[in-house]
Formats: structure tokens, C-alpha cells, sequence
């Protein structure tokens, strides 16, 4: 592990009060730092008022229902939270007193005296992380997965093995606020337009991603899918996989093959979908790479299970299956999970959309789908793409519900035996939910009470 460079100058100033502000907030506190904390969301919300008893106790003084705007001149560095866009007051007061703003991921890896390997990409991000992480486990090798599948990456900090690679899901808003970040292993599984209500355009989405490259040296890895066709940059060695004869990892009749040699069978795979044999070719090659025994790495690949909220299958009932897949919050990521299915969908769609196009969901809706349930801000919207790029006649019904309850209702009163009531949104959740495992979490209960 090369050396990392020093945290800048405190006080710090956390701005947005999280999954991850808490944690680097009590991480930088355990270091003897001062550390402020700030959150615009009102005072009375829960979730904040648990972050207040974790952080109030620890010695951070906590501003709720604060931009922190005022609060910037009182710091040496502001530490911005991923959801936290660049336009917020407090990070505009930030900069124009020509303070450091860092993100999380950055600052917990200055802390963490650990190898990496980060990944990132559109879809498929937190299937790969835990899919690479259990590929360790099976290996026998100390392994911690972090970042944003769920577990915040300053939380390790003092608390995780320094022998333990870190497997680390790195999205764009964290990215794009990173400055020295360079993991020793960096995974681009695909791009394609999302959270573009955030960035403002694709390029600036693309630009975020390709962070992940950006400080690499050659002694490290960048691993790609061979149908990305950008110029990477940084310096580490170009690693593919895919059918093509250039790559490290191929695919030829069905089978991985590693070094001319057979890995397992494609088929093998315990996820359905062509998705999902992309994760696990991403899995295998970053691990394969990095010395893992092919043995150990083919052992991971057929044992993995799944994530929660990725084509999770919930029950089934009366022959039909209900698939829970709320981490879907941009359109390609339902027109994969449609794709996992040949027919008979009832797809439960809509939330606060980010700036997509819809339309791209029509030629799959009308291909699988058999009535589409229509939730939440974006649901008219929603209806209005689709029929904008079909005709009606060659649509399945649309279903206005509003909320999840009423559109699982209708989707499981329309649905016939082998068919699949499917909630795979195309939009994220803050309009009804906190986040998708929310939505998700009560996707869950709705089914198990039918």
C-alpha cells in the first residue's frame, strides 16, 4: 500500500448527517479532531434525531435543521456528504473562503492503511462489490466490503484488519468530491446516463465515474467491460473482460476462460440475467488479477447468493413470483431486470425520477410486460414517455396507484400462474421512501402479507 497524504487542517465541518456523515464525523472525532456537524433536514425527523444521540455523546456539536452556511467560516476543512449537491450554501461558502471540501470516501481513505479495490459504474455496483467480496471469504482471505452498499467506508476506521483488502462501491456523488483518491484496483462495469438532475449532463455523470482511474499508478489495475471504449485516465495496467480475443477474461461457448484455461461454465451461475454474468466476470478477473486462486475464485462465483433489493425473490405465491429489485433507480437498470424475465411481468414503476428519458423502457414494457403499476412523483411522466415513444394499442395497460400498497394489490389481482409481479422502479425513492431499501423493506412486508 503506498503512502496516503495527510488529512487537511480541522475544524471540520460534516456537512449532511447520514449513513456516512455520522461515521466520518465520529472517525474524526476518535482522532482528537474538532468536528461540526450540520444537516438541513428538520429537526424533528428521526434519523437525524438518532444521529444526534450518536454524535452529541461523542463530543461533535450538531446543528439540525442548519445549511451551515455560517458555520463555514468557522472551519478548516468541509467534509460534504454524497447527497450533498455542490450548490449547497454551506459548500458555496466553503470554496469561497478557499477551504479544502472533501467527501468521505476520500478522508476514510487517508485513514485506512489498507489495499482497495473500488467499484463503480451505472448498474450493478453493490452485486459486484459483495460478489468480489465473497469470492474473498471463499478464498480464505481477510476481505471488508464498504462504501455505498450500505456500510460507510470511515466507519472501518481503527476497527478493521490492516491485512483485509477493502472492497469498496464508489458512486458518482462520491467520487466527484474525491481530490488523491487511488485504489489499488478500480472497476468500471458500464456507463450510462443517470443522476443527471445531479450533474447536469452526461459527460459531467462520465467525468465523476472516470475519478476512479484518475490517480492510479502503474503498479495498479483498471478493469473494464471491453465495450468501454473510453480513454482511461491515469496510469495502471488496462485489464477486459468480455468475447473479444484482447481479453484478460473471455467468454467462448458458454464458458469463463482464464489464461486459455476453462474457469466454470457460464451456466453455472447461481443470478439470472446477462447482467449478472457481466458482475461475475468483473468479480472473477479483478480477483484472478490480484492472485486469488482460480479454484477459490470459482468456488465464490457459484456459491453467491444475491444482495437484498437486486432480483430478489421474495416469495411466491400461487405460482407467482414477486421479485424485489428497488435498487433499480434509473431506467437501464429496470431494462435489465426486464430483461432477467422472457414474459408475463407486472412491473411496479415510478418514484421521483432524475432527469431520464423514459421512453427507452417502451420496446421492453411492450415486449414482456403484461400491465405496468405506476407509483409515486414520476408516474405520469412515466406514462406519458411510453406512450410518447409507443402507440397505446402496442402498450400493456398503465395502472395509476400512487403508492406501493395499492399497485402490489392490483399487479398480484392481475397476475396468473409462472408470471412475475416485479418492482423494479427506474426511479429512486425519496418522494415516498427514505431510500430504496426502505421502499424495498416494505415491497417486502406487502408480499409476505398477501
Amino acid at each position: 500500500m503506498r503512502p496516503r497524504p495527510p488529512l487537511p487542517a480541522g475544524p471540520y465541518l460534516v456537512v449532511g448527517l447520514a449513513r456516512s456523515g455520522v461515521a466520518i464525523a465520529l472517525a474524526l472525532r476518535a482522532l482528537g479532531a474538532r468536528v461540526i456537524g450540520c444537516d438541513a433536514g428538520p429537526a424533528q425527523r428521526e434519523d437525524l434525531q438518532k444521529a444526534l444521540g450518536r454524535l452529541s455523546p461523542a463530543g461533535v456539536e450538531v446543528h439540525l435543521d442548519a445549511s451551515g452556511e455560517e458555520l463555514a467560516a468557522r472551519a478548516g476543512t468541509l467534509v460534504k456528504s454524497p447527497g450533498v449537491p455542490a450548490g449547497a450554501p454551506a459548500v458555496v461558502a466553503a470554496r469561497s473562503l478557499g477551504l479544502p471540501v472533501l467527501g468521505e470516501l476520500e478522508l476514510a481513505w487517508r485513514l485506512l492503511p489498507n489495499e482497495f479495490i473500488a467499484v463503480t459504474g451505472t448498474n450493478g455496483k453493490t452485486t459486484t462489490t459483495e460478489w468480489i467480496g465473497h469470492i474473498h471469504r471463499a478464498a480464505g482471505a481477510p476481505v471488508a466490503v464498504a462504501g455505498n452498499v450500505g456500510t460507510a467506508l470511515s466507519s472501518l476506521v481503527g476497527r478493521v484488519d490492516p491485512a483485509a483488502t477493502i472492497v469498496c462501491e464508489a458512486s458518482s456523488f462520491q467520487l466527484e468530491d474525491t481530490e488523491a483518491f487511488a485504489p489499488e484496483a478500480a472497476l468500471l462495469l458500464n456507463l450510462s446516463p443517470d443522476h443527471l438532475d445531479r450533474h447536469g449532463s452526461f459527460e459531467a455523470y462520465a467525468q465523476a465515474k472516470l475519478r476512479i482511474f484518475a490517480r492510479q499508478e502503474p503498479e495498479d489495475l483498471s478493469v473494464v467491460d471491453e465495450s468501454v471504449a473510453l480513454a482511461l485516465p491515469g496510469r495502471a495496467r488496462r485489464l477486459a473482460f468480455g468475447a473479444g480475443e484482447d481479453c484478460q477474461l473471455r467468454l467462448v461457448d458458454g464458458r469463463l476462460l482464464w489464461r486459455g484455461e476453462v474457469l466454470l461454465e457460464a451456466g453455472e451461475l447461481p443470478l439470472p440475467g446477462a447482467h449478472n454474468l457481466q458482475n461475475a466476470m468483473a468479480s472473477a478477473l479483478v480477483c484472478l488479477a490480484r492472485g486469488l486462486a482460480p479454484g477459490a475464485v470459482r468456488e465464490g462465483l457459484v456459491s453467491f447468493r444475491g444482495v437484498p433489493h437486486r432480483l430478489e425473490l421474495v416469495a411466491e405465491r400461487a405460482g407467482v413470483r414477486y421479485v424485489n429489485d428497488s435498487k433499480a433507480t434509473n431506467v437501464q437498470s429496470t431494462i435489465v431486470a426486464l430483461a432477467a424475465y422472457p414474459a408475463g411481468v407486472h412491473l411496479i414503476a415510478g418514484g421521483r425520477g432524475k432527469g431520464q428519458d423514459f421512453g427507452a423502457l417502451a420496446a421492453p414494457v411492450a415486449e414482456r410486460c403484461h400491465g405496468v403499476y405506476l407509483i409515486g412523483e414520476d408516474a405520469e411522466r412515466i406514462a406519458e414517455h411510453l406512450l410518447a415513444a409507443r402507440p397505446a394499442a402496442s402498450m400493456p395497460p398503465l395502472v395509476r396507484c400512487g403508492e406501493l400498497g395499492r399497485a402490489l394489490d392490483a399487479a398480484a389481482a392481475a397476475a396468473a400462474p409462472g408470471e412475475v409481479v416485479l418492482l423494479s422502479p427506474a426511479c429512486a425513492s425519496y418522494d415516498q421512501y427514505s431510500d430504496f431499501e426502505a421502499r424495498g423493506r416494505h415491497f417486502r412486508a406487502l408480499v409476505e402479507a398477501l
